[in-house]
């Protein structure tokens, strides 16, 4: 299977529109229809970016398939993997994922990236999207590895992270790759350092305590945005986007069977491509 390719840096204004998008999409989710939000909101968007013709896309796609995770992954070239795993935690049928919460995400990822948000601070926020919403920690961090913003040693810590988180304090591993290491060891360590000598100060702080207090500590002195988190009770426009979420999967699948019945069916769309 050929590799898709992999998302590039985008231009500052596609970012502020991709934060639009989630964000109006967030705000505007009721009773109306993804697929009529996508397509109204879509004229709103910037016509000079290429998110238009993405949203394009991703209304198509859940109209076939009730998925724009989907239509994300196809557009890798767009959109980062990491984007991509959040909306497809949010369409996961169990529903466990808050869809509100994971538009909150993207759309202050979005600012992050925006606003240039240095690796540090980019990798924190998204680490801790995972910690704090219970979302996988394997497919999570493979996608995260894969972002433009990482480059290589950075791709390699965090697949490296993945098996071992777990089994090695999280702190202890972002202080060995500070420059506070040598500075209280007196000596490298022979491993490229990813972190400034403020966040290994934060994580010698918090060895062997609640990653709470460690998730807190860098969100105020890296600045990244606080994270959206799931809330104990769910409230009723929670339980009102669920329905739509299942409206939208059950539309697509009549789509397909009275496609069948009528002998239109084009089943050369759901190949995954080689």
């Amino acid at each position: 299977m050929a590799t898709p390719p992999r998302a590039s840096i985008l231009a500052h204004e596609e970012y502020v529109e991709q934060e639009y998008l989630f964000k109006t999409l967030r705000e505007r989710m009721n009773a109306t229809a993804t697929q009529e939000l996508l397509r109204t909101i879509r004229y709103e968007i910037l016509a000079t970016t290429r998110l238009p013709v993405a949203m394009e896309f991703m209304e198509s796609s859940l109209k076939h398939t009730g998925s724009m995770a989907e239509a994300m992954q196809r557009m890798s070239h767009y959109f980062t993997p990491f984007q991509t795993f959040i909306m497809s935690e949010a369409e996961r049928d169990d529903g466990k994922f808050d869809y509100l919460i994971a538009l909150q995400i993207l759309e202050k990822e979005a600012h992050c990236r925006a606003e240039n948000m240095i690796p540090q601070g980019m990798f924190l926020y998204q680490f801790e999207a995972l910690s704090r919403n219970r979302l996988k920690y394997d497919e999570g961090l493979r996608a995260i590895a894969q972002d433009p913003v990482f480059d290589e040693a950075w791709s390699e810590w965090i697949l490296l992270l993945s098996r071992q988180l777990g089994l090695l304090d999280f702190a202890e591993m972002i202080f060995v790759r500070s420059a506070y290491y040598p500075v209280i060891h007196g000596e490298e360590n022979g491993k490229t350092i990813l972190f400034g000598e403020k966040e290994g100060r934060i994580a010698l702080a918090n060895r062997r305590k609640d990653p709470t207090y460690l998730f807190m500590a860098f969100q105020r002195h890296l600045n990244y945005p606080t994270v959206p988190r799931p809330v104990h009770e769910e409230s009723d426009e929670g339980l009102v986007l669920k329905l739509q979420r299942m409206v939208d999967h059950l539309q697509s699948r009549v789509k397909i069977l009275e496609d069948e019945m009528h002998g239109g069916l084009d089943i050369t769309k759901y190949y995954v491509k080689k």
